[in-house]
């Protein structure tokens, strides 16, 4: 047996090779890369950005959730304003108009007034239902 076959001190172990393949020693070989090498990199790109868009768009649903619920709280609130407001206008009125008709006359008109518009916005609702049913028909004119 020769000294060279035998596995010995001259032959590189396998963590020397790892610690040269470490520090990037320019003695060892380069290795093109090959096109499975580039086919597998491209695959692990792809996932990596697959992965950074499912996160960016997790974290941008996750704002708009908020934002959302922030904004309809707001509108709740500003409903609930309103409607103080509209309480108050009424109670001005009724308060307004009782030396001209009396308390029950005041309260009389006002509630008429309400009644009247609520009719009108009721009937304007009954029109666009219609008209939306309408659309939805199935008889073609």
């Amino acid at each position: 047996m020769r000294e060279d076959d035998a596995p010995g001190e001259n032959a590189p172990s396998a963590e020397d090779e790892f610690e040269e393949a470490l520090r990037g020693d320019e003695e060892s070989p380069e290795r093109k890369p090959g096109l499975s090498d580039e086919v597998l990199a491209l695959i692990a790109d792809g996932r990596t950005y697959a992965e950074a868009e499912f996160a960016f768009q997790k974290s941008r649903l996750s704002y708009s959730a908020q934002q959302g619920k922030s904004a309809a709280i707001s509108v709740l609130a500003a409903l609930a304003f309103l409607h103080l407001a509209l309480i108050a206008l009424v109670v001005g009125a009724v308060i307004a108009l009782t030396p001209y008709l009396t308390a029950l006359g005041a309260t009389a008109a006002v509630v008429g007034v309400l009644l009247l518009a609520t009719l009108i916005v009721l009937l304007k609702a009954r029109r666009r239902a219609r008209n939306i049913a309408d659309a939805f028909s199935e008889d073609e004119q």
